[in-house]
């Protein structure tokens, strides 16, 4: 009985040593073999202030900054620098709008709305020239409530966009990412 378990264990151990044996000897890897630019420290990218089209002062500013936030939050380990940029990221905020979501009842005072940002993206492989990732209106949305109180309705919007902007920051990041 005893030497039927030890045989079990003994070919048990055997077998998985042929599983890995065969796993390693067809190519497959369980982690990344090499190391792309994204995560290259020598890769220098320029994420300049986004060109602004909307009615939000530093609409243009606050996004490139969110993504330069959410791209080392990513583990991009490489520099942003302007001068000797190896890949562009240019941006332009083309609108922010707003819809009514809903009304207070017996009143035309709308209760909640619906801030929409639309940003224009493009990433440029500067030594060739070369067109990574172009995308026109990618758009985001957040909810915000308003009152009668004009502070605290401009508050809720500028919370809104803050939060519209951090999601479209966090989708450019993941596509660049990819891209890269």
């Amino acid at each position: 009985m005893r030497r039927r378990k030890v045989r079990r264990i003994g070919n048990g151990i055997l077998l998985a040593s042929a599983v890995v044996a065969f796993a390693a000897g067809c190519g497959y890897h369980l982690q990344g073999g090499g190391k792309g630019r994204f995560s290259d420290p020598a890769t220098r990218m320029d994420v300049s202030p986004f060109a602004n089209a909307s009615t939000i002062p530093d609409a243009g500013p606050y996004i490139a900054a969110c993504l330069r936030e959410e791209l080392r939050r990513g583990g991009f380990r490489g520099s942003f620098d302007k001068a000797g940029a190896d890949v562009l990221v240019e941006g332009k905020v083309r609108e922010v709008q707003e819809e009514v979501v809903s009304h207070a009842p017996n009143s035309r005072f709308a209760l909640e709305y619906r801030l929409i940002l639309l940003v224009d993206i493009r990433v440029v492989e500067v030594a060739k020239g070369r067109v990574l990732w172009k995308e026109t209106s990618l758009t985001e949305a957040a909810p915000f409530y308003s009152d009668p109180d004009a502070q605290f309705t401009e508050a809720n919007r500028r919370t809104a966009f803050q939060e519209a902007s951090r999601r479209m920051a966090g989708r450019i990041a993941q596509t660049i990412k990819v891209v890269l």
